[in-house]
């Protein structure tokens, strides 16, 4: 039982983030659990370093430089004040981030979107003198409700997929999750603007285009854009075809990267001011859930519990609630299985799709994408969401999608099977 409580004070200590003076910051918190649970012997050093996940450690390696040269070379800033151009007011601003963010995250995946979009929003909330956590928020809910429409929106989805022997899977997700997650996105957009009313009111009116700073590096990273759209589009190709090949979205995010670390002067630049507190959490993050899974504490809570675990209910309840605590794709590897053996359909995957990616917009810690955000934005700027800012809106707006989700498949997808 010892890793559950030290993962329950890591949560405390997230939700407040102070210690009379010392203000923490989610990674160190993260990593002090990590060391508390190899410090009392709940998980052995090999151990750890096998929890560790190198996929998800070298595909953020690899975003990170790209997004880091993206906004060295001022590209970044450059492409996003004539994308937003535009938008002549916040209503504009947050239909356009909602969506774009939303639709884009369905292909390029949701750590990607969080780590080239925070940049973006922070530079809009500069130019235009808004809220910075509203755009924050945007973006945060965005990328997770824009997710869960493709089996390579995040890595929960691509499990399922795969392990749930999903046919057609970019037809079926787009079947069975775009409509209500379009609904949802209109609908986060109405909670925004419910609970930030009063900043809605101003005009944006600084719409100047931003120069960009190094025409070069700016060079070498629209190839590292292209590089990653076309082998994304290898990706979903191959997904689509169903062929064998392992063509990991790892190799996708370092072969894209590829470029700068070789062409680029600035190399060395790019790699000293790269997030490297982000990928000290996940590895600490790792390590603390594999640490809180080993005890079967979870798994054999679902099965004294004796659930249906087939019904919309118990799938919905689950999937949200226990991604909070021992992470989405954790929770989909424990859950898959007791729901392909129960003789699932593909409604019931669907199911499991939105309840453990839709777990994101609920807390900090229900999408690897929210942390990425607030870390990346405290790095940047020193704005931060805090963790009851982020429930504020989360919890709600949560319950709003999952009832929307829920509503869907109970009224219609009885129809597709």
């Amino acid at each position: 039982m010892v890793p559950i409580i030290i993962l329950a004070v890591v949560f405390l200590l997230i939700a407040v983030r102070q210690i009379g003076k010392i203000r923490l910051q989610i990674w160190q918190i993260m990593a002090v659990g990590a060391v508390a649970v190899l410090i009392t012997g709940q998980i052995s050093l090999p151990d750890a370093v096998k929890s560790i996940n190198l996929d998800v450690i070298l595909f953020l390696f690899g975003m990170f430089i790209i997004g880091q040269a993206l906004e060295d070379s001022g590209y970044l800033s450059h492409l996003s004040s004539r994308l937003f151009s535009k938008a002549k007011s916040l209503d504009v601003l947050i239909l356009f981030i909602l969506f774009g963010m939303g639709v884009a995250s369905a292909f390029l995946m949701n750590e990607t979107l969080a780590i080239i979009g925070t940049p973006v929003v922070l530079l809009l909330a500069r130019k235009h003198g808004i809220y910075p956590r509203i755009l924050l928020l945007a973006l945060a809910f965005a990328i997770t409700i824009g997710s869960v429409m493709s089996p390579i929106g995040n890595p929960q989805n691509l499990l399922i997929a795969i392990g749930g022997d999903v046919r057609n899977p970019f037809i079926t997700f787009f079947k069975f999750l775009s409509v209500p997650s379009v609904v949802n996105l209109f609908l986060t957009y109405g909670l925004l603007r419910l609970f930030y009313r009063r900043h809605f009111l101003a005009r944006l009116i600084n719409n100047s285009q931003e120069a960009i700073r190094d025409k070069k590096l700016a060079g070498i990273c629209k190839v590292a854009l292209l590089l990653l759209v076309a082998l994304m589009i290898i990706k979903i190709t191959l997904v689509f075809l169903q062929t064998q090949f392992d063509f990991r979205l790892t190799y996708i995010a370092l072969t894209a990267a590829l470029p700068i670390i070789l062409f680029s002067p600035e190399r060395f630049g790019v790699l000293r001011r790269l997030d490297w507190f982000t990928l000290v959490f996940f590895a600490a993050m790792f390590i603390l859930m594999q640490s809180v899974w080993d005890t079967g504490f979870f798994q054999s809570a679902i099965a004294s519990a004796q659930l249906d675990v087939m019904s919309a209910g118990a799938i919905f309840s689950i999937s949200t609630l226990l991604s909070q605590l021992i992470s989405n794709v954790p929770l989909v590897a424990l859950y898959l299985p007791v729901l392909v053996q129960a003789g699932a359909g593909v409604r019931e995957l669907m199911m499991l799709v939105a309840g453990s990616t839709i777990a994101g917009n609920l807390t900090i810690l229900g999408a690897a994408s929210n942390v990425i955000i607030i870390q990346n934005a405290e790095k940047k700027s020193r704005e931060t969401l805090t963790f009851l800012e982020f429930v504020r809106i989360g919890i709600p707006l949560t319950i709003i999608n999952i009832l929307v989700y829920w509503l869907y498949f109970t009224a219609l997808s009885p129809y597709w099977n």
